[in-house]
């Protein structure tokens, strides 16, 4: 995780992050007062096509910039204690597809040749499912654990809509944006001047363990709360897959 240190000694990278935060907000708050979906949690989110166009153009700087730009709209209307894990939240939303992309062998990290192919759209709808859900299990767990929403609500409601809004708005934003940054010499590799790996091992496992670990956590987390558990008892038994989840985060 050096890389989210070295975007702070990177002039060009800190404004990456100041540019990311700024769109993602500047589209987050319009939706706030029209399109709720649980009122002062969440609502539709179009924006959420941001984080994952921009993991796979600025890299890390993208990941910090979800979670300042998702914490500023929070400031017009949803701001709770809750904002806390929507930091996190919306930060691994866009660390994890930053991380992952290759790791499925579908499309190359350094060339926009592939883009809207066959290949490509598997990887990229696999890069989204995956980071939907770590974002949903975060933001869900930390919900529910500070009463705020139930996690059974709030875990699928956060995959479907982060899901759907990037599955729809992001291939054709990424297509328009992709070669222009990278012509610019603005993708997040060519800022750090290295070269972007398929996905090593490790990345693999890890990736691995963040899937098993997402689908336990809404499958126990669901399972647990239909029947009629407290919300303490959803906490503690989605804690565990979600640890899963985290360790491997760490390992991508």
């Amino acid at each position: 995780m050096r890389d989210l240190l070295a975007v702070w000694k990177n002039t060009r990278m800190i404004v990456q992050v100041a540019v990311t935060a700024a769109l993602y907000a500047a589209v987050l708050i319009p939706f706030k007062a029209i399109a709720i979906i649980i009122p002062g949690v969440t609502e539709v989110r179009p924006a959420n096509a941001i984080p994952i166009v921009f993991a796979l153009l600025f890299g890390p700087a993208a990941a910090w910039g979800a979670a300042f730009g998702n914490l500023i709209g929070d400031f017009f209307g949803t701001l709770t204690l809750g904002s806390l894990f929507g930091f996190i939240g919306n930060f691994l939303y866009a660390y994890v597809p930053y991380r992952t992309w290759g790791v499925y062998r579908m499309a190359c990290r350094d060339s926009d040749a592939s883009l809207l192919s066959g290949r490509w759209i598997v990887e990229y709808m696999l890069v989204v499912g995956l980071a939907s859900l770590v974002c949903a299990v975060v933001v869900g767990w930390g919900a529910e654990l500070i009463g705020l929403a139930p996690f059974k609500v709030l875990g699928p409601a956060i995959t479907l809509n982060n899901f759907l809004m990037a599955a729809v708005l992001g291939p054709p934003l990424l297509v328009a944006l992709y070669p222009r940054v990278q012509k610019w010499g603005l993708l997040w590799w060519q800022v750090l001047d290295c070269k972007p790996s398929q996905g090593s091992l490790l990345t693999t496992l890890g990736t691995l363990l963040c899937w098993v670990g997402c689908a336990a956590a809404l499958v126990t987390g669901l399972s647990v709360s239909a029947d009629a558990a407290t919300a303490m008892e959803v906490v503690r038994a989605v804690a565990v897959p979600l640890a899963v989840v985290l360790v491997g985060v760490l390992m991508i």
